[in-house]
């Protein structure tokens, strides 16, 4: 297949893909293990101006009104040849409620899963309480963090950035975000804060295999944990909410170790929690993009609910392995599990791929079954198919089952290749847009070949067109 590629327009990164094996410069270093820096502070000083400075290019939405910006979002950038992750958040407010606290969440995020943190504050308008509020949350997080006075756009506003001294975070870096002044000087301080690969938030290729158990509250997570070690690791209470920090905690489960990390329960509208419930969701979604396979704990006595769904999701969403548990399972009667069948089948249609285990964490019953499904589930999101193979198999199945023609047109796939694993990612390369439900076909088609066993998988198509001959 990759013949037919000949008359086709390729660009260089399309090359790279294909070539399949290449020596890595600093720009090609997986994102995986560049240091990851986080840019807050409260709305409109200035945050994703400056990361358009630093990108060199206007990448981040910029408009003279507070709270454009609303979730974090990741850029590979660079600085004098060494490459990072630049991490644009929302305006960080305390008090934020509604939309504005699930920015806020966002941000929370993102220091959890930064090496250092730049933080950004108004110059023209000195330290506020948001701002003071802002650092006490910075000083428990324990990152390096670097305090830039934003809007000096002249020497003679350098002694407003002064005042920050204030906050305690030592010598503030004044710069113009909108200007560049001083931008330099304070990517030199930031670089050197970072370390050379990442410390958080990466996969680890090596040690033992790190699992989150998620949930909604009070499916006993806790007491899968202190099933799992034999002990009462962690509090264990029939009041909902009772994990508040994620636990880490080294297990041996099937023959091999594991870091399990317990963590609270994800509830329906976590923007409407408050105080230590509303810090307590944000450290568990940190735990689902740190850990490599995530365990959902659903209640099998109760039926299947949206919050389920939800932290199902959550886990497919950051593309972590996945196994599905069902405790309590002494309590599910014979009538029950009629029931959860069909529950299973129509709520969660979209996972049928995850391994399943059924077990109950008070009596221990088929808690040693889980060391096994874990291993399965990381397989399959380790798993990669060979180029050669997997056109064999594309060429097959285009040929039974082609794409339906639209418009007159009939798409047609020249070529596929898997970009990456953990989780699967495959690259398609098409005369034409490839609909959704055909993708979604090839991807079942996919697994019923190679498996993938407990691994979401990432499809995304390349259209290219036929290379005009010169007349």
């Amino acid at each position: 297949m990759r013949a037919g590629l000949e008359g086709y327009d390729l660009d260089d990164e399309d090359a790279a893909l294909l070539s399949g094996v290449r020596e890595l410069t600093p720009d090609e270093l997986p994102d995986s293990v560049l240091p990851v820096l986080a840019v807050v502070g409260r709305p409109n000083v200035g945050k994703s101006t400056l990361v358009n400075r630093v990108l060199g290019r206007r990448e981040a939405v910029v408009q003279d009104t507070p709270g454009v910006t609303r979730d974090r979002v990741r850029y590979r950038a660079e600085w004098a040849g060494r490459p990072f992750i630049l991490v644009d958040t929302g305006g960080w407010e305390h008090d934020a409620r509604g939309i504005g606290a699930r920015v806020a969440e966002q941000a929370e995020i993102a220091v959890e899963l930064a090496d250092a943190v730049v933080f950004v504050v108004d110059a023209t308008v000195g330290p506020t309480d948001t701002d003071e509020r802002v650092v006490q949350v910075l000083r428990r997080s324990g990152k390096p963090v670097l305090l830039v006075a934003n809007k000096v756009d002249s020497p003679r506003d350098e002694a407003d950035a002064a005042t920050l001294w204030s906050l305690g975070l030592g010598e503030p870096y004044p710069v113009s975000a909108l200007h560049g002044r001083g931008s330099g000087d304070m990517l030199d301080a930031a670089l050197a804060l970072l370390p050379e690969v990442t410390a958080v938030g990466g996969v680890p290729s090596t040690g033992p295999r790190r699992v989150a158990l998620v949930g909604k509250p009070n499916v006993g997570k806790s007491s899968l944990l202190n099933a799992v070690t034999g002990t009462d690791r962690v509090v264990v209470d029939d009041v909902a909410g009772t994990t508040r920090d994620p636990v880490d905690e080294l297990v041996e489960v099937g023959g091999r170790p594991w870091v399990f990390v317990d963590t609270a329960g994800i509830r329906r509208r976590v923007h409407q929690t408050q105080g230590a419930d509303f810090y307590a969701s944000l450290r568990t979604q940190a735990a689902i993009e740190k850990a490599e396979v995530a365990v959902v704990v659903i209640d099998a006595s109760q039926p299947i609910a949206e919050q389920d769904i939800r932290v199902v999701q959550n886990v497919v969403d950051a593309g972590r392995a996945l196994v599905v548990a069902y405790n309590k399972w002494d309590l599910v009667e014979e009538e029950r599990r009629f029931y959860l069948e069909r529950e299973i089948e129509r709520e969660l249609v979209q996972i049928t791929w995850a391994p399943r285990v059924n077990f109950s964490a008070l009596t221990r019953w088929h808690v040693d079954r889980l060391g096994k499904h874990l291993a399965t589930a990381l397989e399959g999101w380790e798993t990669r198919v060979p180029t050669g193979r997997l056109n064999a198999f594309l060429g097959e199945l285009a040929a039974a089952h082609p794409h339906p023609v639209r418009g007159g047109k009939q798409p047609r796939i020249l070529f596929g290749t898997q970009a990456d694993t953990r989780p699967p990612r495959f690259v398609l390369f098409a005369t034409g847009f490839l609909e959704a439900g055909y993708r979604r076909f090839i991807e079942r088609r996919l697994r019923e070949e190679f498996g993938f066993v407990g691994s979401p998988i990432e499809i995304s198509v390349r259209v290219r067109e036929k290379r005009r001959r010169d007349r």
